[in-house]
């Protein structure tokens, strides 16, 4: 979909660009800090350093900010999904994709938050995207089922196999001040991902491991 934008050129500057970047980004803090309907223009263009005229000239709306940011938040946010491969063995492909997903926890929170404050408000902008979704989980149920018939993996529902390393890794990007403050200064710096990541392969792969 494209974005309005009041500074419509046939070829924007390099001057242009960078300044929609500087706005996207203090859009992403606002946005992921107070929401939707909690941010403001005046909050964003205090944090991009501009004038509220200024940002208005390349964003006129705070729809079209946030609609940008919610695209390109889909599109790197499908990909750990997308590369979970038919071919590939389960058990190293459900670890990378348990891995993939914290490791998006860890370098994109504020994306994480966005993308979540967009659905608790019923996703109004995404209706569409949500329908692809829709369709790449569809093909990757697929995938898992014949896993499950070949044997390779113990019988589960793949939707909610699915939906559950969701909830589980997203976790440590909705809720990182609460983990932090629970695991105490020894356990909270960067190796609390890779603890989560070890203690989630063991608890899925054990519940997914094929009894004799």
């Amino acid at each position: 979909m494209a974005i309005p934008r009041a500074a419509k050129t046939q070829r924007r500057t390099r001057i242009q660009e960078e300044k929609e970047e500087i706005i996207l980004e203090a859009a992403l803090d606002v946005f992921s800090m107070h929401g939707f309907k909690g941010a403001t223009i005046d909050q964003i263009a205090e944090v991009a350093g501009m004038s509220k005229p200024n940002l208005l000239y390349y964003f006129r709306t705070k729809e079209a900010m946030h609609r940008a940011l919610i695209d390109r938040v889909l599109d790197t946010w499908l990909d750990p999904l997308r590369e979970l491969d038919a071919e590939g063995n389960p058990e190293a492909e459900i670890k990378s994709y348990i891995r993939r997903k914290l490791e998006m926890a860890r370098d994109f929170p504020r994306e994480s938050r966005l993308f979540a404050n967009e659905i608790l408000r019923g996703a109004p902008s995404i209706t569409e995207e949500l329908d692809d979704l829709r369709k790449l989980v569809d093909e990757k149920v697929d995938v898992i089922r014949a896993w499950i018939r070949a044997g390779k993996i113990a019988r589960c529902d793949p939707y909610h196999l699915i939906f559950s390393i969701w909830a589980t890794t997203q976790h440590y990007a909705d809720f990182d001040i609460q983990v932090k403050s629970v695991l105490g200064p020894a356990r909270s710096g960067e190796g609390r991902f890779e603890d989560a990541a070890r203690f989630l392969e063991q608890l899925y792969m054990s519940g997914l491991q094929v009894k004799a």
